[in-house]
């Protein structure tokens, strides 16, 4: 693995080896594979003796998968119960002071879901070239939002200007071309045939801007949606976030725009659709300069998006959102009372519902402040996408904005080919060595390093709650007792096994292998041996049946000495939601899960390190208090986090551990999830210390092989 897989390492006293094990049934089978030439290693890693035709059966097996839509139900109550508790509070404003007062709030918030917003910096913009037509001409412009971090842009000015005219900044939605691309173009022709001067910027990742080239200038991660989420997601461990990037490239390009002497700045305004629509709402709430907005196909609410489990881009999933009581409508709220338009689509992916229910709390705003007038919506019949009759609605209400007589029409448009509106010399602004994203990300790693304090015993412990957000004390959750299991494969005839309900909602599944099937309770520890908890990757239930590490560890263990577990999302519980079997795409189920637990502030680590600690609290209760906690890959880093912070755990074992959340943040090419990432952990700690921490307790780092 990339800056993934745990690679060894200095820390002292650390085991670097794999488990043994002093049963003598699998000291002969062992002996036996050796002789017929199995490789040594192979049986280290764990492959031990299934028979050919359990393989075969195991292999014809449909995955164990008996809760697929916990987490949409889970978190579904979670989001559902920010909404209400949101609208309780729009429910309360009375008056013009109660508007003012909660127009001011929502814009504290925002601030504190995307900032602290950075110092300006020298723009140095530079024009490097300018193409003349019959009604405007168009300036292709470079400039730097940050040091180093180019922007490329077009600036679309009015022929025959002879006082300031009306400005707007263009912002993007998803395209290759950016801010070449056809209808992009066209409202910025539109506009700027109708005397307004546009400034239109490629986003981060399309256009002339992509972060991860090739040899021949392409993407290799994905133009766009998909650099954006692997940018972003790695961006939360040095507590950034992609949205607030783009927004500042947005208001550095209102910085400049307002340079230029063609523009009225008492006049400037915002547009765009789709991620374009995106940024239009963030920067409502960011920039009090704005006198205008229109943004198009994207205010919708958030609740909506998510039952429709509908995934959004990282930049469009502002972190802590939900619990701050934020819905994009707030981000309009916080421009309030000035003229903004919602432009829709009936038939968008963007739920028209939310957008009319937005449009109507708005209207009660702006009525209390006494400018109803200001707000408006219109929804046009087609499909998602900035088309002529968005466009014109969005001409007609910066029209009426500015003061001026509309008739509401496009004017006639002449597209230009993409390459000619390019403002770089080979269209990409790599070879002019604008740095990217990721290095600033490193970068910020690299400082939180230096300025971090070694943590370690009761310290490390309460920095390790407060940044999970844990409880002081995790008391033995209730379960359900659910069928045992039997012919799937694996070590025992039968697997007992049981859903333990760690939050209202939320299971994680204990299995438990055994001779003779067994359909009670957890049985009573016999004794005070130390007992094993291994910590699944993906799934128990493949883990067990398949030949592994797991499966060994399985088998060296007395009855009723090994226990095993799916945490919530894993395994029993992986959901199959949003696109059937889209778990693994970088748009898919996990990621969606768990960009709405950073927006609900309960990133995905943090509830599974609940479901552990609720696992093993409830095992001590049984008379289990020491425990060999054991796990693989994705299990590994709740595993790490409640090995440190419960004392029944005695012995650790991790397999395939992250070396550090540090390498995966200073690595421009990573593997690990977003499902595994805290935001914000790296200003506070890294694994290392946790491993550290974990030496007392015979930590063991088994080689992913």
């Amino acid at each position: 693995m990339a800056a993934a897989g745990y690679k060894g390492g200095n820390h002292e006293g650390i085991i670097m080896d794999h488990p043994t094990t002093s049963c003598c049934s699998v000291q002969t089978r062992r002996e036996a594979l050796l002789r017929i030439g199995v490789s040594a290693g192979a049986i280290l890693a764990g492959e031990l003796f299934l028979p050919v035709r359990a393989r075969a059966q195991a292999a014809e097996l449909r995955p164990l998968q008996r809760f697929p839509r916990m987490m949409q139900e889970h978190l579904g109550a979670a989001v559902r119960a920010c909404d209400e508790r949101r609208r309780a509070r729009l429910a309360t404003l009375r008056d013009k002071a109660d508007a003012e007062a909660y127009v001011e709030e929502v814009r504290g918030k925002i601030l504190q879901s995307f900032g602290p917003l950075p110092e300006k910096t020298p723009l140095n913009a530079r024009v490097t070239g300018v193409l003349r037509r019959d009604a405007y001409s168009i300036e292709k412009l470079i400039f730097e939002s940050r040091p180093g971090f180019l922007v490329t842009a077009n600036l679309y000015l009015p022929a025959g200007l002879d006082q300031p005219a009306p400005g707007v900044v263009g912002v993007c939605g998803h395209s290759t071309g950016g801010k070449a691309e056809a209808a992009y173009q066209s409202f910025c022709q539109g506009l700027a045939r109708k005397g307004f001067v546009v400034l239109i910027i490629d986003p981060i990742s399309q256009g002339e801007r992509l972060q991860y080239v090739d040899s021949e200038l392409r993407s290799r991660i994905g133009v766009g949606v998909r650099e954006h989420l692997y940018a972003g997601n790695q961006q939360f461990l040095v507590d950034e976030f992609l949205g607030t990037w783009r927004a500042w490239d947005g208001i550095r390009a209102l910085d400049y725009l307002l340079t230029r002497p063609e523009v009225d700045a008492r006049h400037v305004g915002i547009t765009g659709n789709s991620g374009g629509g995106t940024m239009t709402t963030w920067l409502c709430g960011l920039e009090r300069r704005w006198t205008m907005a229109a943004p198009s196909c994207f205010v919708t609410t958030f609740r909506r998006n998510f039952e429709n489990e509908l995934p959004a881009d990282t930049e469009q999933c502002p972190p802590r959102a939900l619990a701050l009581g934020l819905d994009h409508e707030d981000f309009i709220a916080a421009m309030a009372p000035k003229p903004v338009i919602l432009l829709g689509k009936e038939r968008d992916f963007f739920d028209i519902r939310g957008t009319e229910a937005a449009y109507a709390r708005l209207r009660k705003l702006y009525r209390l402040l006494g400018a109803e007038g200001n707000i408006a919506m219109f929804a046009g019949p087609t499909t998602h996408g900035f088309s002529q009759e968005n466009r014109e609605a969005m001409y007609g209400w910066f029209e009426r904005a500015v003061g001026w007589d509309s008739d509401g029409k496009e004017p006639e448009l002449t597209l230009e080919e993409e390459r000619d509106l390019w403002c770089t010399p080979d269209g990409q602004v790599a070879p002019l060595g604008s740095r990217t994203i990721f290095s600033y990300t490193a970068e910020k790693s690299k400082s939180l390093a230096e300025a971090r304090v070694g943590l370690t015993g009761a310290g490390l412990r309460s920095a390790l709650n407060r940044l999970l957000r844990l409880p002081a004390v995790v008391e033995p959750p209730d379960y359900r007792i659910m069928r045992p299991l039997s012919g799937r494969g694996h070590p025992q005839r039968y697997t007992a096994n049981y859903a333990v309900e760690t939050e209202p909602g939320a299971f994680a599944l204990l299995y438990m292998p055994v001779a003779d099937s067994h359909q009670s309770r957890i049985p009573q520890a016999d004794g005070d041996a130390v007992v094993t908890l291994y910590v699944g990757h993906r799934s128990i239930d493949q883990e067990l049946r398949e030949p592994g590490w797991a499966r060994g560890l399985a088998e060296a263990a007395a009855p009723t000495r090994f226990f095993a577990c799916d945490l919530r999302g894993l395994g029993d519980s992986k959901p199959e939601t949003c696109d059937p079997g889209s778990f693994d795409h970088p748009y898919g189920s996990d990621y969606f899960y768990s960009i709405h637990g950073i927006m609900l502030d309960r990133p995905y680590p943090a509830q599974r390190t609940r479901d552990l600690l609720g696992v093993i609290a409830l095992l001590a209760s049984r008379g289990y208090t020491r425990i060999h906690l054991a796990a693989s890959g994705w299990g590994t880093i709740p595993a790490t986090f409640a090995a440190v912070l419960s004392e029944h755990v005695v012995k650790v074992s991790l397999k395939g551990a992250m070396e550090s959340f540090a390498a995966i943040a200073e690595s421009e090419d990573y593997d690990w999830p977003l499902s595994s990432f805290v935001p914000g952990v790296l200003g506070v700690l890294d694994l290392p210390d946790c491993y550290a921490a974990l030496v007392q307790k015979g930590l063991q780092m088994v080689a992913d092989v």
